[in-house]
């Protein structure tokens, strides 16, 4: 309390008023807020993920848990936006946001897909042969070496 005084015994530190408080907003209203809390906390952790510029697989990963909880924000908005008050233009706001940021993901997580592969044809594809080497086990097939003509190895002759 200002000026170092304590409330009387039994009273709270805001008088008689604030035991009552202000009346709680409705379960699925708190969970809305709750789900956009942790919508923000993924959204964070998103943008310093690109600030760190960090492999496109961890990206993605992190991109599809802020969609998940941004499917779920928006899906309690839908269903809770007369009880708690949503204006429609939030929702549209919302909704058109969780489009773009799919988007980008999709994309992220497609890159991320083919960082391991590789880019364009292999000599192998542009020759029209496979990379295999003969089965050299079942001796049905002799490898061949740079010495071997047409007619065999002549240093096996």
């Amino acid at each position: 309390m200002p000026g170092g005084m304590s409330p009387a015994p039994g009273m709270s530190p805001g008088g008689p008023a604030a035991s009552f408080g202000a009346p709680q907003p409705p379960p699925a209203c708190q969970q809305l807020l709750s789900a956009r809390d942790e919508t923000a906390k993924h959204g964070q952790a998103l943008r310093l993920a690109g600030e760190k510029k960090v492999p496109p697989e961890e990206l993605c990963k992190l991109f599809k848990a802020f969609l998940a909880s941004e499917s779920k924000m928006l899906k309690g908005l839908q269903d809770n936006s007369a009880t708690c008050g949503v204006p429609p233009d939030v929702l549209k706001q919302v909704k058109d946001g969780h489009g773009k940021a799919s988007e980008v993901g999709k994309k992220v997580c497609d890159a991320a897909a083919q960082a391991g592969k590789p880019t364009g044809p292999t000599l192998s594809d542009a020759l029209g042969t496979t990379p295999m080497m003969p089965d050299v086990s079942t001796g049905t097939k002799r490898p061949q070496s740079t010495f071997d003509t047409l007619t065999g190895s002549p240093l096996t002759r």
